[in-house]
């Protein structure tokens, strides 16, 4: 594919990296960092978050971040951790059950990881995917709020903007909502999630797999500093993403603080000149 041609700085806000064959296997792909980092020069990205890809049942993710951070270096690539937990993200009568039993095990994230993690400058900050993870026990998000580092949460059909706001908005730490929180192409649910962002200061959207004109205008128009792209890469070739931003029928201004200004606000490494 063409490389895109602009005069935007871009940063993205979403990006898988999978460290191993192992991840490689579950995740049914082969991307190498090296053709990652290409196809992020072919759209003009010139830094971008990446987490691991998802990890087998019963497998921690401690080997796959650290394994990120190490790729990371000399790359042009902000390492965050992914982190897992034991409880049922769902809210029906299932869920509650299995929260009730829901004991943590050896593979899970603890809140010594979160800490250790924190204070390790090779990460910055942290993922959950909970339809596929889990959620974290209400300790490990305590840590997560003490350390104040943003929190890039998958959310969708899987895990609604309600499940989302019963479970991790009351704490106070800087939230992204990757996909506008309506992942796989539900507009109903990403209007939600706008909604939301008129409630609680600290929470942001990326523009992952939005893919909905008026939806991604909507929310830019009436949140221009809460907007931050976000790729989705591997998964979609970042061209894609940033081609559906610089279509969009706002001002140029607007367009520079979501891809650029507002994810470098919300994660300073991502700022241009940043020691990472």
């Amino acid at each position: 594919m063409l490389g895109l041609e602009h005069d935007f700085r871009i940063v993205d806000t979403r990006a898988t990296l999978d460290p191993d064959e192992s991840s490689v296997a579950t995740h049914g792909r082969d991307i190498s960092p090296e053709r990652l980092e290409r196809e992020m020069l072919q759209a003009g990205v010139v830094r971008a978050v990446a987490s691991p890809g998802r990890r087998p049942p019963g497998k921690s993710y401690l080997r796959a971040n650290n394994a990120v951070a190490r790729l990371s270096i000399d790359r042009p690539f902000v390492a965050f951790a992914r982190l897992n937990g034991p409880r049922d993200p769902g809210d029906g009568p299932i869920s509650a059950i299995r929260n009730l039993r829901a004991e943590r095990d050896d593979h899970h994230a603890r809140p010594d990881d979160v800490e250790q993690y924190s204070y390790d400058d090779r990460f910055h900050g942290f993922t959950l995917v909970p339809h596929v993870d889990g959620l974290p026990n209400e300790d490990v998000l305590r840590r997560l709020e003490s350390a104040d580092l943003p929190l890039i949460v998958h959310a969708g059909r899987k895990f609604p903007p309600d499940a989302v706001e019963r479970e991790l908005l009351d704490y106070d730490l800087p939230i992204v909502l990757a996909s506008f929180g309506g992942y796989p192409l539900d507009a109903g649910l990403m209007n939600e999630t706008l909604d939301l962002l008129d409630e609680y200061d600290r929470l942001h959207v990326d523009t992952s797999a939005v893919r909905y004109r008026e939806v991604l205008e909507r929310g830019v128009l009436e949140h221009p500093d809460r907007v931050v792209f976000g790729s989705g890469a591997p998964d979609v070739h970042p061209n894609v993403g940033v081609m559906e931003v610089l279509t969009l029928d706002v001002s140029e201004d607007l367009m520079r603080r979501v891809l650029a200004k507002n994810p470098a606000r919300l994660i300073p490494a991502l700022a241009e000149g940043a020691d990472v």
